[in-house]
Parts: structure tokens; C-alpha cells; sequence
């Protein structure tokens, strides 16, 4: 029986070294790297200017100017309220709660309009350069043998130097550059 216990301990031992030794050897084979691609898309020029111009559009401003503008008569009118409202009658009370109700639902109104453009604005870049973002991390991942990729989010932990989400988001902008050159070039 103890020599049984002995030669299992060997055994044992001598697997924990065998797969200690193929996982090092497997980890200098495979080049692991992780990436955003969220962020990456989001983060690219192309993304950026799509961003600044829907900010700078004629219907962002409105909207943003109307968001102020209530914000601002309802600011007015709690002030008024606050100053006033002790001299004022049960029907002027209720007048003034009915203003500040509408005020407020032009305020939510607003902020949901706001929110469905950007939502709009977001599933537009992403359905335009989904598609790049792919390709450039096909081309990074064949340019620096990596071998297994993994989503940023489901990383606990990754060496900065693993994260090849700046890569994809220039890559990115460069494949841009470079379909906007060959598309002129047909044109000519």
C-alpha cells in the first residue's frame, strides 16, 4: 500500500510537471491579445467627425436650444412660485402646477428626442464601420501572429501591451483613407 501511494505521488507529480511544461511552451506559441471593438469604432476619426457633425446640425442645435429654453421657464417659474406663491389663490396654484407639469413634459419630450437621434446616430456608425473595424482586426491579427483575441469585456485582467484596441481604431481610419483613394482614382 505504500509503495502504491509512493508511485501515484510520482505519477502525480510527473503530470503537474508535464502540463506545466506544455502550458509554457503553448504560451510562447499563441500570442494573445484583447480588444474593444466599441470602443475602437467609436474611438476612430471616422466615428469622431460623424459625432461632431450630428452635434453641429441644425436639428441638434434646435433640440438642445429647446431643452435650455424649458429648463429655463421652469427654472423661472419655481422661482416665481417661491416669491409668490404664498399671495396666490388655490386656483392660481393649480394654474401654476399645470404650467410647470407642461414645462416638464416638454423638458422629458426633449430629452427623449435627444436620445433617439443619438441612439440613431450610433446604430448608423456602427452598421458603417462594423465592417472596417472587422477587416482591421483581421489585418492585425495576421500582421502580429496573434493567435487567440479576446473582448476587452470579458477580460478580468490584460497587459496593457495586449490591448490592441488603438491599433484597430487607426487601422480603422487608415483603410478609410485608403477606399476613399482607390474609389477617386476610379473616378478619374
Amino acid at each position: 500500500m505504500l509503495l502504491n501511494l509512493k508511485y501515484f505521488r510520482s505519477v502525480a507529480l510527473f503530470g503537474i510537471f508535464a502540463l506545466v511544461s506544455a502550458n509554457s511552451m503553448a504560451a510562447d506559441t499563441n500570442k494573445i491579445a484583447v480588444v474593444d471593438s466599441m470602443l475602437a469604432i467609436f474611438g476612430s476619426a471616422a466615428a469622431q467627425a460623424e459625432l461632431k457633425a450630428a452635434e453641429e446640425s441644425a436639428n441638434f442645435i434646435s433640440l438642445k436650444a429647446k431643452y435650455e429654453s424649458s429648463i429655463a421657464d421652469m427654472k423661472a417659474m419655481k422661482e416665481e412660485a417661491e416669491t409668490q406663491g404664498m399671495t396666490w389663490s388655490q386656483d392660481q396654484i393649480d394654474e401654476h402646477k399645470k404650467k410647470m407639469g407642461y414645462a416638464n413634459a416638454d423638458v422629458e419630450l426633449t430629452v427623449q428626442k435627444i436620445k433617439a437621434e443619438q441612439q440613431q446616430l450610433q446604430q448608423r456608425i456602427l452598421k458603417d464601420l462594423r465592417p472596417l473595424a472587422s477587416q482591421a482586426i483581421e489585418q492585425i491579427l495576421r500582421e502580429e501572429s496573434i493567435t487567440i483575441l479576446l473582448q476587452a469585456e470579458a477580460t478580468l485582467y490584460a497587459d496593457p501591451q495586449a490591448d490592441i484596441t488603438a491599433k484597430v481604431a487607426s487601422r480603422i481610419d487608415e483603410n478609410l483613407l485608403k477606399a476613399a483613394k482607390e474609389q477617386a482614382e476610379t473616378e478619374q
